[in-house]
């Protein structure tokens, strides 16, 4: 096997935790996202009719998505190309190891 090859999803050697690489099964990971957001928006309109409790969270669904983009994209894209993130626990050390870094200059 080559250094370059990919393994096959039916692979043996493949964990069961691995990356998802089915599109059908990426896209309804994305539904279900999606499905649970709008459920959780509906429940909270329902249980607090209030424009402002709406704008609210709407503000914050929008705020959270900039902040994992900002996580993942442009610290990736533009700060340090070097490093890929696998998820907010690395992001979270990521940040910690470059500031204690930084102290130590």
């Amino acid at each position: 096997m080559s250094q370059h090859s990919v393994e096959k999803p039916g692979s043996p050697n493949r964990s069961i935790l691995g990356d998802i690489q089915d599109p059908r099964l990426l896209y309804a990971k994305g539904a279900v996202f999606l499905l649970m957001g709008v459920f959780a928006t509906i429940l909270l309109a329902i249980q607090v009719p209030q424009i402002s409790v709406l704008l609210l969270h709407a503000i914050s669904i929008w705020a959270f998505a900039r902040a994992y983009y900002f996580a993942f994209y442009v610290i990736q894209h533009y700060v340090d190309p070097s490093f890929r993130f696998s998820g907010l626990v690395a992001f979270g050390r990521y940040l910690t190891n470059s500031r204690s870094s930084n102290l130590d200059v």
